[in-house]
């Protein structure tokens, strides 16, 4: 083949180059497979992402330390808006009313959603009790502070004229059901439930001052 130079002098022989064939890339099947599984994680995102929007509430936090077998009131709670919530069961802030009242089964920390299973409506006062209160002074108490739940022995201590042994004294099995301390004479008032047949000689002994309090079980 000629072909015409730019100068106007004749045809020069010259080689043609042939053309050049573009090597088509083949994707690998792996590479294909990951590419899918990545969209399909993306939009999964996506989906959860819009659940747990339409899923938020307003629900029912602790707001201050509750302890084990006292009261909830509206103060010990706050409304909080929470996102998402799935697996757990909050109760709803709608709900207030239905709270207040119930006792806590379990200690409440401040920061955490509140939940039914926390709570109950089983007096502390059981079957075949009574509720009596003792007077006792800052050292006569067994802990540093008495819990609604906690459980007790009363023991009776000698009188003047009892020459009887120490393991004599008579023993009685109680639940503490509140506690109150005097501004007056700092004397700690300790509410508790007992069987009612030992109410007379408590009530006698307390009279007396011949009794002791143990403290044999937390709450």
């Amino acid at each position: 083949m000629s072909v015409v130079t730019r100068n106007g002098t004749g045809p020069v022989d010259a080689p043609v180059a042939p053309p050049r064939v573009l090597r088509q890339r083949r994707m690998r099947p792996g590479l294909l497979g990951l590419a899918v599984l990545l969209i399909a994680l993306g939009g999964l995102g996506s989906a959860f992402a819009v659940t747990s929007v339409r899923a938020a509430g307003s629900y029912l936090a602790v707001a201050r330390p509750v302890e084990v077998g006292r009261q909830v009131s509206a103060d010990d709670l706050a409304p909080v808006r929470v996102a998402g919530g799935q697996g757990l069961s909050p109760v709803p802030a709608g709900r207030l009313d239905e709270v207040v009242g119930k006792r806590a089964a379990v200690a409440l920390t401040p920061g955490t959603l509140l939940t039914m299973a926390q709570l109950t409506d089983d007096p502390l006062l059981g079957p075949g009790q009574q509720q009596l209160a003792l007077g006792l002074g800052p050292a006569e108490v067994p802990a540093r502070r008495l819990h609604p739940g906690d459980k007790v022995l009363l023991v009776s201590t000698p009188g003047g004229n009892d020459d009887r042994p120490a393991g004599a004294a008579t023993r009685f099995e109680a639940t503490v059901v509140d506690t109150v301390t005097t501004e007056n004479n700092n004397e700690v008032v300790v509410y508790l439930a007992i069987a009612v047949r030992d109410v007379p000689a408590v009530v006698a002994l307390s009279r007396q001052e011949r009794i002791a309090v143990v403290l044999t079980e937390a709450a």
